[in-house]
């Protein structure tokens, strides 16, 4: 196992000594306790998945090395068809959308993944892909029809 590893500790002590007879030293220790909490609640990725605005993920990436990070933003949205979904990014901020970016749709009857790819013209898929102006979703010959579904889209930014 590499010791380069960012996240050296992501888990909370399972247990903890509270000292009862000296209250200087109980002081020290919840403190140490809550910042050890309040790390690793924030190194946590979350859960909100939000239509009508954009989420904080949690995520941190280091690409340019060191101690510089983005975070990742995240938006949900809907579609009933193929076409153009307008995204209202300002890619002035973007600096990539995620590989983590995902779909789901419906024909009705059944539920399949869209795939956040280059192309919509994959036969038997429903795909999507992203402009500086809307989400692209289109469909390849024999693909399922499409009834409604989701894009979860994620990007970097520098916020």
């Amino acid at each position: 196992m590499s010791t380069n590893i960012a996240n050296q500790s992501p888990y909370l002590r399972t247990s903890r000594n509270f000292p009862d007879n000296n209250p200087q030293a109980l002081s020290v220790e919840v403190n140490r306790a809550y910042v050890d909490t309040a790390e690793k609640v924030n190194d946590r990725v979350i859960g909100i998945f939000a239509t009508n605005t954009a989420s904080i993920t949690g995520e941190k990436w280091y690409l340019s090395g060191g101690n510089s990070r983005q975070q990742t933003l995240r938006r949900v949205y809907t579609f009933t068809a193929t076409g153009n979904i307008a995204h209202g990014l300002n890619f002035s901020s973007v600096s990539q959308i995620s590989p983590r970016s995902y779909g789901s749709f419906t024909d009705g009857t059944n539920w399949y993944g869209a795939i956040y790819a280059g192309s919509t013209t994959v036969a038997g898929q429903v795909s999507f892909y992203v402009t500086s102006t809307n989400i692209v979703v289109g469909a390849g010959a024999g693909a399922p029809s499409i009834t409604n579904g989701t894009i979860v889209l994620e990007w970097l930014s520098q916020i």
